[in-house]
């Protein structure tokens, strides 16, 4: 069952845009995840924004083993705590975090790769103070990397725009603007951007809405109705033939809309307990999505049949048609989103569980219980390895090719960790920098060095 929307409704577009039948808007790989590239020798790879724009995959040679000992090139501390991933470009590796007992600061903070020194530190006060504990979000939202600097989001309804030395060169309260931000358990969309907008999806309990921002100065290009549906997944641009429509997934509704003016091309509801993971490219018109079991959401099952592969397919008169290739059978996801991982796409449920199923058709190719456990941090691919980061602090490098578990890795010692309920030691992201992995902890960011195989 799928529900097409090709009509606009009223809201602010720029020049001429309006009067396009179905926007045209052309969309270059590159400005999906800008800065993708490598100066000299001694810079590392941008990783521009969450999930490095829906590519989550790498290819310069990283580390494969290491432990607290061995292959820690540095550890920083981190200002307060924070869920976000880290975000490397013009030569630093940049992260988010709040503080106080009501959230009251929220900080942008950025960190020498090199060295893990602490280059510069920018503080603002929350606008929607809320108490701080692990129920709600902690500086949820990834910040993304432009050409001029750095824009960072809180849950709170800041948004702020730096130079790469940490000046200010905009911001916005979106509080001030639109009024006051609650949403259960708090917000945690990240950023989005194409050549000319960032996107900021404020999913709140009440008159959600989705911002077209321009990424030089913060005006406000167009602002939308959200989903109006429960979510902490981010946006996501998709390719669909010469135009990307940006995705955003809420329980049981999916919908699509045009980055141009925000107007919505469809809508998709053959889906439950879609809530947490963001839609995932897979080429033209193709994208992966995850939900979970457990949520109070659905009956037991549900979960495992909204996992798959979705398909928008342009019809001849301007609408879209659009319905899953394949439904999972078994697998379900936790936080961490399904990935392409070779031919096969890579799902992890929260016992720790790794489904490969082919990507063309979702036949199961291989099922196995790994040493990581639950993840709530993106896979990575890294040519022939998946690499699976657990929220505990251990790390499953599994082999592409035979499947096998090649190596099990942790940033601190076992039994250091934390309730990850309790909001203590827990591990939420890791990004490739080479020859780095950057992991980030809710407290402290780790560099990880060297090359080595198992």
């Amino acid at each position: 069952m799928f529900h097409v929307f090709v009509t606009r409704g009223e809201h602010g577009v720029r020049g001429g845009r309006a009067a396009m039948p179905v926007a045209v808007w052309c969309l270059a790989i590159t400005l999906v995840s800008p800065l993708v590239s490598v100066g000299s020798a001694d810079e590392v790879a941008t990783w521009g924004g969450f999930q490095n724009g829906g590519k989550p995959q790498a290819t310069a040679s990283l580390p494969v083993e290491w432990s607290p000992e061995e292959n820690m090139a540095w550890s920083a501390a981190i200002e307060g705590y924070g869920q976000s991933a880290p975000v490397v470009a013009h030569d630093q590796v940049v992260v988010t975090a709040t503080s106080g007992e009501q959230k009251e600061q929220y900080h942008v903070a950025a960190y020498a790769i090199e060295s893990g020194a602490r280059r510069w530190q920018v503080t603002r006060p929350n606008p929607s103070p809320q108490a701080n504990t692990s129920m709600v979000s902690r500086a949820a939202p990834t910040a993304i990397a432009t050409e001029r600097g750095f824009i960072a989001f809180f849950e709170g309804g800041l948004l702020i725009a730096l130079t790469p030395d940490g000046k200010v060169r905009w911001e916005r309260d979106l509080v001030k603007a639109f009024g006051k931000i609650e949403a259960r358990h708090g917000l945690a969309a990240s950023l989005e951007q194409n050549a000319e907008d960032v996107f900021v999806w404020v999913e709140r309990q009440e008159d959600p809405y989705l911002l077209a921002l321009d990424k030089q100065t913060g005006e406000v290009h167009w602002r939308v109705a959200g989903v109006g549906k429960t979510s902490w997944a981010s946006p996501r641009l998709v390719p669909v033939g010469e135009e990307p429509h940006l995705v955003c997934s809420a329980s049981g509704l999916i919908v699509g809309f045009d980055p141009a003016d925000g107007s919505r091309l469809w809508e998709f509801r053959s889906i439950a307990n879609n809530t947490s993971c963001t839609p995932m490219p897979v080429g033209d018109g193709r994208f992966l999505i995850g939900a979970s079991d457990g949520r109070g959401e659905t009956t037991a099952g549900a979960a495992a049949e909204s996992n798959g592969l979705i398909r928008i397919a342009p019809r001849d008169d301007g609408s879209y048609a659009v319905d899953y290739q394949w439904r999972s059978e078994k697998a379900t996801s936790t936080f961490g989103s399904p990935v392409v991982a070779g031919e096969t796409a890579a799902i992890v449920n929260r016992a720790g569980v790794l489904y490969r199923l082919d990507l063309e058709t979702g036949e199961q190719v291989a099922a196995q219980r790994t040493a990581a456990g639950g993840i709530w941090a993106t896979p990575i691919v890294v040519g022939d390895l998946l690499y699976l980061f657990g929220h505990q602090g251990t790390t499953s490098v599994i082999s592409l090719s035979d499947g096998k578990e090649i190596a099990e890795n942790r940033c601190w010692e076992a039994g250091a960790e934390t309730s990850a309920i309790r909001g203590g030691n827990v591990l939420y992201a890791a990004i490739p920098a080479a020859p780095y992995w950057m992991v980030r902890r809710g407290d402290r960011l780790f560099a990880i060095k060297g090359s080595s195989t198992p």
